[in-house]
């Protein structure tokens, strides 16, 4: 099932220049430095101490959390890769912008050639083959299991393990899954490994947590901070749902694990969000239960497989849930059925919100999304529609979702030079070139109500409900909707991005 659309306006809020990945990268090459070092950690001379308030609410919980360190931190690894980039990559020498700075030091001490200074005048870029990162990773089994993240170890030709005692261990990698960024590693040869459990139940926002990793390549490195928030969605992949801490996490933190209070993993840190790349107390991490499911499957089958019913689907706004008459924004909009899917066997149409799945209501498009992910292929569901202003169920067998999930919607650039205005949207719109479906937005007036929602090139297909073959169909709909008291229509747009419904507020020119 595809959630693209199901992305809102606020998430993209997240500028993809503030959300890092947590493995740290030893050497300069493209695509594989994910994002700015912090030169040095920021540290204090102060404990840190539990609120003094602590002691009237529970007086057992810990003044200081050396106890918890004690007993989890053994099953805390530092993980470091290997991996062939085949390419070009910087050596410090007098033509690197790096030459003289506080960064040549930083990366020759994490993997970076020390490459004589007689040899650096004059010298290109030296060709390397290899590229050095490191993250984090914690064993949950005593026979050597131990998880990570997927970015950590993707496209690892080899993959080394230190142990909080210093020993080197080669691992394994027996499976990765890009979407949730979990990867599973074995290390073979021993069957007593420090291992710690997968938490069973998903913390309270406000409950202590500790993180335990590898930032900036210091092992075994503990910090201390509270739940702040569970539920994110920062735009990383169709099943975002962290947790949010605000303990100190870097790069090289990820795949490392953090702890609530009785040393269970509550969750696996992936990401931060920050605009110089380092710590500012907002960090992401994979809930347990997510990691629990699949390493389950990792672990069985060296894959993940999902439930997938075939729809693109996107939030219901407001204006969304006003146009096709809900009381109440709930529920994920269906923007179009996939040819052949589940789904469109089973009768599902463009313009249907589904809002239950097995009579579990559903609160959102992404929520649907984790929905149906977390079912086996072959399951039969029941899915509560609405259509038409009236409920309905439907009931249909997963599919199960291809390794592609669903290819961008390639849109023939139809544009024209003139096009007829539909001034209240603030569109001049023209026919679909060959007889194709729909009419073309030729040209977006940026004063209009319609300015921020369209851009050139973009077709409409339908408006509320009914399909659209000229500017006049479009102008007549307007109307009609205007003349029922309707202060906006429902479009069916179909762009390079995929098909999507946009509630358009009328104006009044």
């Amino acid at each position: 099932m595809s959630t693209r659309m199901a992305r809102d306006a606020g998430h993209r809020a997240y500028s993809k220049r503030r959300i890092f990945l947590l493995a740290s990268v030893a050497a300069l090459s493209g695509g594989l430095l994910f994002a700015d070092f912090a030169l040095s950690p920021h540290t204090s001379g102060s404990a840190l101490f539990a609120p003094p308030y602590a002691h009237a609410q529970n007086a057992q919980r810990p003044v200081g959390f050396a106890d918890i360190v004690e007993q989890v931190k053994p099953s805390v690894i530092s993980v470091k890769v290997k991996m062939n980039t085949g390419g070009d990559s910087f050596t410090l020498n007098d033509d690197n912008p790096l030459r003289g700075t506080p960064f040549e030091d930083f990366f020759r001490r994490f993997g970076q050639p020390d490459v004589p200074r007689g040899d650096r005048q004059g010298s290109r870029p030296q060709r390397r083959q290899y590229t050095l990162g490191q993250g984090s990773g914690f064993f949950i089994s005593a026979d050597g299991y131990a998880v990570t993240n997927n970015h950590v170890v993707d496209k690892a030709e080899q993959v080394d393990v230190t142990t909080d005692d210093g020993k080197t261990y080669t691992a394994k990698v027996i499976g990765t899954d890009d979407r949730t960024d979990i990867a599973l590693i074995k290390v073979e040869g021993r069957s007593d490994f420090p291992f710690v459990h997968l938490a069973d139940k998903p913390p309270r926002i406000g409950d202590w947590v500790l993180a335990v990793g590898n930032p900036f390549g210091l092992g075994g490195t503990v910090t201390a901070g509270i739940v702040s928030a569970r539920g994110r969605d920062i735009g990383a992949g169709p099943y975002d749902d962290f947790i949010q801490i605000d303990a100190a996490v870097n790069k090289g933190n990820s795949g490392g694990p953090t702890f609530d209070l009785d040393g269970n993993v509550i969750g696996v840190n992936t990401a931060i969000f920050s605009p110089s790349g380092g710590s500012v107390g907002i960090a992401f991490d994979i809930p347990a239960e997510t990691v629990k499911a699949v390493v389950t499957q990792l672990k069985d089958h060296g894959a993940v497989t999902r439930g997938w019913i075939g729809v693109q689907i996107q939030p219901v706004t407001n204006e969304i849930a006003d146009s096709l008459g809900m009381r109440n924004a709930r529920g994920a909009l269906v923007a179009e059925p996939q040819s052949g899917s589940p789904a469109q066997k089973a009768g599902i149409k463009a313009g249907d919100v589904i809002v239950s799945v097995n009579g579990e209501s559903v609160t959102d498009a992404r929520n649907l999304a984790r929905r149906i992910s977390a079912l086996a292929p072959g399951t039969a569901v029941k899915l509560g529609i609405v259509r038409g202003g009236r409920e309905d169920t439907l009931t249909l067998t997963l599919g199960e979702l291809p390794k592609d999930r669903q290819a961008r919607t390639d849109t023939e650039e139809r544009t024209s030079p003139r096009g007829v205005e539909v001034p209240k949207l603030g569109l001049s719109l023209a026919p679909a070139r060959n007889g194709g479906d729909g009419v073309v937005v030729t040209q977006v007036d940026p004063n209009g109500t319609a300015s921020d929602q369209f851009q050139a090139g973009d077709v409409i297909l339908d408006v509320n409900g009914k399909a659209v073959s000229s500017p006049a169909d479009v102008r007549k709909a307007v109307s009609d909707a205007q003349s029922d008291g309707k202060r906006s229509v429902l479009m069916r747009v179909k762009s390079n991005q995929g098909t999507r419904f946009v509630a358009v507020t009328i104006g009044n020119a």
